[in-house]
């Protein structure tokens, strides 16, 4: 008989609450944010992020999101302006079960958005939780080689490429996050 793995079970009341920053409310995604998500799935800019234009996988992907809240009480937060609730841009830890490490995530949905300091503000934001709300001692950020926003964002933030680190996929590259690291 095997029995059920436990590891990925959250206790009761486990969930994130929204983060703030200056600017930026950092919330939990909601079915609403599914036309921005989409929108950015079926367009150039989401090649970096396995962005496929194919309706049917870009709605799993976003019921995946919104299926890590509900599994582990956390998940990547949707990125929004205060005192505007539109998702600009999904960031925070990510963890399903088959990936190598606990990972800090983002994506920018909105292509107005891209450029402003929003991804830089929010992975500040996210990072900075994931070591002192969710008690991590490292994380990771699997980029697309070629991914150079991505990249500086990374080096940004701290993180230092980590060749001997495994990756979702055998070219991903892995930034390593480290408790106490930069300014976050």
């Amino acid at each position: 008989m095997t029995l059920p793995d436990n590891s990925y079970r959250r206790e009761q009341g486990q969930v994130c609450q929204p983060l703030r920053t200056d600017r930026l409310i950092l919330r939990r995604p909601v079915a609403g944010d599914w036309p921005a998500f989409r929108d950015f799935m079926m367009s150039d800019r989401a090649t970096a992020f396995g962005g496929h234009k194919d309706l049917g996988k870009a709605w799993r992907t976003f019921a995946s999101e919104l299926g890590h809240w509900e599994i582990f009480g956390y998940g990547m937060w949707a990125v929004t302006r205060q005192g505007d609730d539109t998702a600009l841009g999904l960031v925070g830890p990510w963890t399903p079960p088959d990936w190598p490490e606990k990972e800090i995530g983002w994506m920018i949905l909105s292509d107005k958005a891209e450029g402003t300091g929003i991804a830089t503000e929010a992975a500040k934001a996210a990072v900075a939780h994931a070591f002192e709300g969710l008690g991590w001692e490292t994380a990771v950020s699997y980029i697309a080689p070629g991914n150079t926003r991505s990249i500086r964002l990374a080096e940004k933030l701290g993180a230092a490429l980590d060749h001997a680190a495994k990756g979702p996929a055998a070219d991903t590259l892995v930034y390593r996050h480290s408790k106490g690291q930069a300014d976050v």
